[in-house]
């Protein structure tokens, strides 16, 4: 049991481990980095990442959208011949701000989608078993509990 655990997270950790785009080190968050290899590289990778499905599960449509169109933006300030070296300093701004707006949603995707694992025991059972959600399903779990203890209305006994 032990060995199909930690295979599988083995395994959910080399999926995320190719989608990071980082700034130098392979482990740092997600990143986008223009003055390292090549942006095109990049920006095809991360695509690739976000029409999977599964790197970036978390991540709403909107945000896909947002993600997206910051890459075309940052894409097309970076078709002239001499790069981030040719812009001037208002479009270097926009080219920083969509890379920040690129950078900041990738990473929090990354935690929400990260794997948690716990040894519970069933009620009416000694025998542990092991449940593994990512971080934004325990807490959508954790919602949803709460919004129904809200709409519970349990009348006071002793009030007749």
């Amino acid at each position: 049991m032990y060995k199909v655990v930690l295979g599988s997270m083995l395994a959910l950790a080399a999926v995320t481990a190719h989608a990071k785009i980082d700034s130098g080190s392979d482990s740092a968050p997600t990143k986008l980095n223009l003055g390292g290899s090549s942006f095109e590289e990049q920006r095809t990778a991360i695509l690739k990442d976000l029409d999977g499905g599964k790197v970036y599960a978390e991540i709403s449509p909107k945000e896909r959208g947002d993600v997206k169109d910051a890459l075309a933006r940052i894409s097309g300030a970076l078709q002239a011949p001499t790069g981030v070296q040719g812009l001037n300093d208002e479009e270097k701004a926009r080219v920083f701000n969509d890379q920040e707006l690129v950078n900041s949603i990738l990473t929090r995707a990354g935690e929400d989608s990260r794997l948690v694992c716990t040894r519970e025991k069933k009620v009416g059972s000694h025998r542990p078993t092991t449940q593994c959600l990512t971080v934004a399903e325990r807490r959508r779990m954790a919602e949803a509990g709460q919004d129904l203890m809200r709409q519970q209305k349990i009348p006071l006994r002793g009030n007749n």
